[in-house]
């Protein structure tokens, strides 16, 4: 059995139905944490998840919301306090990607893409931080993409949001270290999910091609690389993006 590090403690992974954020749920459920699986729409994976995670879990839920909605984020924010605990962890997975020529992207994209990518992170963070700051705790691991760190063609407003999600990370963490509250960053590359595995075959090869230790990452590998930031292991580290990519940048 895995180490129970986040026992006694509240977790809350948005977008945790499927891939890297399940992965990250099933982690988390396996280190002792109570968790909270926030889905929007896939009601099936969400639930789905939430058997595998109930099998390591104390106790966990599963919690409808469109993160880019105030409203629903409050909702959601009652909900898992009410259930499970103040929230001690937060993982801001949930997000959206689109790839295509600069000519297709319209303003209705970009303000979808900011919306799910950077207003989400941004209201789920005030909806929990002040409860960490006043508890003297808290622990916030954001997932952007090598993306923001590299020239990715095709990808401009999707590129923008993460590299934002960046600076975002960096400024929390300045504002929130005094309290013992850190935020900390897991940029990802390729990643076997449903998102690679419905990609263009062809894109999918070329991206590999490119990454140095010749092949794609596993959802797990993301989420180990978000136990150590969210856990006393990485107890000196704050406003850091890991760019977990196969040496791709």
């Amino acid at each position: 059995m895995a180490e129970r590090i986040f026992a006694g403690r509240t977790a809350l992974v948005t977008g945790g139905s499927r891939g890297i954020g399940r992965a990250i749920c099933r982690m988390l459920a396996a280190g002792g944490a109570r968790v909270a699986i926030n889905y929007q729409t896939h009601e099936a994976a969400a639930a789905e998840a939430l058997a595998l995670v109930e099998a390591d879990a104390e106790k966990a839920i599963a919690v409808q919301a469109d993160v880019s909605q105030p409203d629903d984020v409050a909702r959601m924010v009652a909900t898992v306090r009410d259930r499970l605990g103040p929230i001690d962890l937060l993982v801001n997975n949930a997000g959206i990607a689109a790839r295509g020529p600069h000519t297709g992207v319209t303003f209705q994209d970009w303000k979808r893409m900011f919306a799910i990518n950077v207003d989400g992170p941004f209201l789920t963070t005030w909806a929990v931080k002040d409860e960490m700051l006043a508890r003297r705790y808290g622990r916030i691991v954001n997932i952007s993409s090598i993306a923001a760190l590299q020239l990715n063609h095709g990808m401009i407003p999707y590129a923008a949001t993460k590299a934002a999600l960046i600076n975002f990370t960096r400024n929390c963490a300045h504002a929130f270290a005094a309290d013992n509250v850190r935020v900390n960053c897991v940029a990802p590359g390729l990643t076997n999910t449903e998102l690679a595995q419905t990609a263009n075959a062809t894109l999918v090869g070329q991206l590999i091609a490119m990454t140095p230790m010749g092949r794609m990452a596993e959802p797990e590998e993301m989420a180990a690389a978000v136990r150590f930031l969210l856990s006393d292991e990485s107890s000196f580290i704050t406003g850091q993006t890991i760019a977990a990519c196969g040496g791709r940048t």
